[in-house]
């Protein structure tokens, strides 16, 4: 069980904001500002908001097993409950509760209209959140099976499920439902897949050879299907799940340090130039998206079409590197 906090930032303080206008129709309970009035919208700061807080649980358990040596698994169940999170509310929540917000909704002194509507940042919202992460690591020596020493292969398998995301947008609203969706919004934009996963395989190579340095292997990366965003669609369709591909070989300097000799005065051994190699030295070559899998499309994405947040349109794309550790 643990407890967090989040402060407000100097921008959520700060009073001066940005004008706008709504763009869903508003309606004035008092019935004295036309159906198709453009009212304008104030987005600002608040001085007087209040750190975010949250409190999350979180059960685990992790298992060797002995009937595979080498075998582990671990599962992790957690729930988070983010309270007072500060956030621009529904300009319609403002004028349903002007009584609340009486310095918010601005009308003119001779109609009554509603001119302005002034939307501070507030400590209204909530969300919860469950999820359960899995993972499953094996570790294959080779020189157990008493026939030499092949390396060392380890393949790991790495998963969340995210089984809750409930959203709160005001104190008079209802939680809905957002996992397994891309969301738009002004509180929040991304996506929510049920299931998020990778596997990978490496190979080691064996101890006390040169091969030791030699680190090989491959990783696959899955996202799962999620809901597009239907409100600005004709139909509901579905995000196609998305699986890419990496590689990478490394190899690193691991020499043993050099004997120590005592040399004779005037006297070498042989004519030759002795070389100090570059121990600890790490060179990479890392391929990513070895398949050059492009994302799925995202309907409800708002210039690019497709998810930002998981997905990137980057390509296959290879580097290498060189690394050096003092």
């Amino acid at each position: 069980y643990s407890e967090a906090f989040h402060a407000p930032t100097l921008p959520d303080l700060t009073p001066a904001g940005a004008e706008g206008f709504s763009l869903n129709p508003l309606h004035d309970p008092k019935g004295l500002t036309p159906s198709d009035a453009a009212i304008r919208i104030i987005k600002a700061g608040n001085p007087l908001l209040k750190p975010e807080v949250a409190y999350e649980w979180s059960y685990g358990a992790v298992y060797d097993a002995k009937w595979i040596k080498g075998l582990t698994l671990s599962a992790d169940f957690w729930h988070i409950d983010l309270r007072s999170i500060a956030s621009f509310v529904d300009p319609q929540f403002i004028i349903d509760h002007e009584n609340l917000f009486p310095l918010d909704v601005i009308r003119d002194p001779t109609t009554g209209a509603i001119t302005d509507v002034v939307n501070p940042s507030l400590n209204l919202t909530r969300a919860v959140v469950e999820g359960l992460d899995y993972e499953a690591i094996y570790t294959l020596d080779s020189s157990n099976f008493g026939h030499g020493d092949f390396g060392r292969f380890t393949f790991i398998l790495n998963g969340t499920y995210l089984s809750r995301f409930e959203f709160q947008a005001s104190p008079d609203s209802h939680r809905i439902g957002l996992s397994g969706e891309f969301v738009t919004g002004a509180n929040f934009t991304g996506s929510l897949p049920h299931t998020r996963a990778f596997a990978s395989a490496f190979w080691d190579g064996p101890a006390e050879t040169w091969l030791a340095g030699f680190d090989i292997g491959a990783t696959a990366h899955y996202t799962g299907q999620y809901q597009d965003d239907n409100i600005d669609l004709p139909r509901p369709r579905k995000i196609r799940e998305w699986t890419t591909f990496d590689a990478i070989a490394s190899y690193t300097f691991r020499l043993p340090a050099p004997v120590a000799q005592q040399e004779v005065a005037g006297y070498a051994k042989d004519g030759g130039k002795n070389v100090k190699m570059p121990n600890g030295k790490e060179k990479n070559v890392v391929h990513l998206n070895v398949l050059d899998s492009n994302p799925p499309f995202v309907g409800g994405a708002f210039e690019n079409g497709y998810d930002e947040s998981l997905a990137t349109v980057k390509g296959r794309f290879w580097y290498v590197q060189l690394k050096k550790r003092f």
